[in-house]
């Protein structure tokens, strides 16, 4: 009898077990959208946006919420009773976040309003675990969303269905995988999620795009209704959209969908063992993002002043260069069937039969030829061909020779193309970045 009521309690906990499993593996999933067709296109056309993860407990430069699961009882209780009694950024100038992001070409920003430990970063009435009730004292929110709309910039904001502080208050096992974590089975936590959501929806005006970053799906599309409730034109990404993490899709997907990236490896700052991308690196994300449809969330992640430091703000200016540059090559542009071809990405113009080719890894010198060859893109006789943000009439200076005008030939198979690369971006002649060639009026392959 043991033996048989041990084998039973041993099946049921693997079904348990694959059961949350399910759970983690819908945190992508959709729930029915009720995002409008137009506000789709809308957002899909705005094209690249700034994450911000920031909490209280960036005060040590650890990953934001999770250092809380498996943690011990002496752990929790310093985490949560004491550490936001040092939370108290003395640099915390939002407009400086929202600067980087408009310099760079970023039309949007999702500001952590609440992470999965359930600290608010603004001003609740649901609970006192918030950054108003600590000696910073202010609303982040309510800052970070004036700044966003004094430059123009779509707002957005991120929540947490999952709240580890509500847990550990009612005494329950802190963590994201167990069943006292799943809003849906709770009403009493799922009438307070919904209560902080509303309280975001109503007291900051309109609110452009959410982020709802819960494994509960029942508890994702609950708040999700909320929001298109209070606002029918909001845009719900995740909760209501394919929103990959870390990672892009092999194959184009029909808009709209969004890729999050780091900067670096962590999502909160880190001090110390961090590792960012390079400004080429960055460009190659976006650049395949936007042409397999897709948004690109990149996340920048202020320190525990509240700046964002040189390490990543000097990635975004170099950024912010390539964009000034190219930057009519990501507004208005749609993904083609034939998206890539050898080391060139290859984007639309909407409405237009204009092709904007990224030409990467052919790093060259200050008017070296660059040639590359397409055989999805047919030239006509009024096709013209320029490279973006470059003259293409001759140049003859600092010993450049003429006759680098670009040209190309159409053949049975392919159009064949040449370049040079003659705009003088550093004074080292040393620009590494990806240069973008515009095809107007070409014939694209379906």
């Amino acid at each position: 009898m043991w033996k048989n009521l041990k084998y039973k309690v041993g099946f049921l906990f693997v079904l348990l077990i694959l059961g949350l499993q399910g759970l983690i593996l819908t945190a992508e999933a959709q729930t029915q959208s009720a995002n409008l067709p137009d506000r789709e296109q809308w957002f899909t056309n705005l094209g690249f946006g700034m994450f911000i993860h920031w909490s209280f407990d960036v005060q040590l430069g650890m990953v934001i919420s999770h250092s809380c699961r498996d943690a011990s009882d002496d752990y929790l209780n310093r985490y949560f009773k004491e550490l936001p009694g040092t939370f108290d950024p003395q640099k915390f100038k939002p407009e400086e976040w929202v600067k980087i992001a408009k310099m760079a070409g970023m039309n949007y920003m999702v500001f952590t309003t609440k992470h999965h430990n359930g600290f608010c970063m603004y001003d609740t009435k649901t609970t006192h675990f918030k950054s108003t009730n600590t000696p910073f004292g202010v609303d982040a929110t309510k800052e970070v969303i004036r700044a966003m709309r004094k430059e123009g910039i779509a707002v957005g904001i991120y929540f947490s269905p999952e709240d580890f502080w509500y847990l550990y208050n009612k005494n329950k096992r802190v963590g994201r995988s167990v069943p006292e974590a799943i809003p849906s089975n709770n009403p009493a936590m799922m009438a307070y999620i919904k209560k902080q959501m509303h309280e975001l929806m109503t007291k900051y005006g309109t609110i452009d795009i959410v982020f709802i970053d819960g494994i509960d799906e029942e508890a994702n599309t609950e708040i999700a209704k909320l929001c298109w409730k209070e606002n029918p034109k909001v845009v719900v990404t995740r909760g209501a959209m394919k929103t990959p993490e870390q990672r892009i899709p092999g194959k184009a997907i029909q808009s709209p969908w969004e890729a999050c990236f780091t900067l670096g490896n962590q999502w909160q700052y880190r001090p110390t063992n961090e590792k960012y991308k390079s400004c080429y690196q960055l460009i190659q994300k976006l650049v395949e993002v936007r042409a397999k449809g897709g948004n690109l969330l990149l996340n920048l992640g202020p320190d525990a002043d509240g700046e964002i430091l040189n390490e990543q703000s000097g990635v975004m200016n170099e950024y912010a260069l390539w964009n000034f540059i190219n930057q009519e090559a990501l507004i208005n542009v749609e993904a083609i069937k034939n998206f890539k071809e050898g080391d060139v990405w290859l984007m639309k113009k909407q409405n237009e039969n204009t092709v904007y080719a990224f030409v990467f890894n052919q790093k060259v010198k200050r008017g070296a030829k660059i040639s590359f060859s397409l055989s999805s893109i047919h030239a006509t006789d009024k096709t013209k061909v320029e490279v973006l943000g470059q003259t293409s009439a001759s140049v003859s200076d600092f010993g450049l020779r003429k006759g680098v005008e670009p040209v190309f030939q159409q053949t049975e198979d392919s159009l064949n193309i040449k370049v040079h690369r003659n705009q003088r971006i550093y004074n080292d002649y040393k620009w590494p970045n990806p240069i973008v060639v515009k095809l107007s009026n070409v014939v694209i392959e379906e």
